[in-house]
């Protein structure tokens, strides 16, 4: 059974690896035997390090995803350095707070430009090297915003509802490709885009006591469902948002 979630021989980028989501998300594709990419806009030499410890190898493509500029590049310098590209983890992403009727312009662009622009011109880049090779995986990371609104994060909320619309129409563009498209639905993990919620003590009570499971994720809670989305294992797992969220969603 093991042999079905085995990542050996697969080269994984994955974006925003510097830390947090991306990072353990990294690490546990290399735990299960996958060679990686980290991408991210600062130095992923943490990630890398701790990549090469677990005996794979591991390189840093410096990339500033606010721009779609860099996109061919991170595909080009994976298959250069690590020969090959099998898995993407398009993980990178930031938010911005305000009441809605206060938001800017510049705070939604930004924010759209970079969690769900650069997010599908990263699957396209991936997607037609994937579709030549005859196969691959696209992991995209959703959120709980994907299936609700929130509040005062209305360009993170529409550029997670995107993500979501986006997996489900890649997946019936490119699953009789060979190229499984699939998201993964984070509920609520201690990270830095986390840190007001969780610094609220009113937001974050209420957060917790919605939470079945008790207590707020941790990145690494992730990493099984990474690995499950990359490997044979999932390979008629076709345009799925995975929700890993304590049992958030069923409360």
């Amino acid at each position: 059974m093991s042999g079905m979630f085995d990542l050996s021989g697969k080269v994984a980028v994955v974006t925003g690896a510097n830390t947090g989501i991306g990072q353990a998300i990294a690490l546990a594709l290399a735990g299960a035997g996958a060679d990686i990419a980290a991408v991210g806009r600062s130095s992923c030499d943490e990630t890398v390090a701790q990549v090469q410890a677990l005996a794979r190898k591991a390189v840093f493509l410096q990339a500033d995803l606010s721009t779609i500029a860099p996109v061919n590049g991170i595909v080009e310098q994976a298959v250069a350095q690590l020969g090959g590209l099998h898995i993407l983890v398009n993980n990178a992403g930031i938010i911005r707070r305000a009441d809605s009727v206060n938001f800017t312009e510049a705070d939604w662009d930004a924010v759209i430009d970079t969690n769900l622009k650069s997010v599908f011109f990263l699957c396209q880049a991936a997607g037609k090297h994937m579709i030549a090779q005859g196969g691959g995986k696209i992991i995209n990371i959703a959120s709980m915003l994907t299936f609700q609104g929130g509040i005062r994060v209305p360009s993170y909320t529409a550029s997670k509802s995107g993500v979501g619309g986006l997996t489900k129409l890649l997946a019936n563009e490119w699953s009789a490709k060979g190229v499984n498209v699939n998201a993964i639905a984070p509920g609520y993990i201690e990270t830095n885009n986390t840190t007001a919620l969780r610094e609220d003590q009113d937001r974050n009570a209420a957060i917790l006591g919605r939470i079945p499971a008790g207590r707020w994720g941790k990145a690494s809670d992730l990493g099984g469902a990474a690995v499950f989305l990359s490997s044979s294992a999932s390979d008629y797992v076709d345009g799925h948002i995975l929700a890993v969220d304590g049992g958030w969603l069923a409360r």
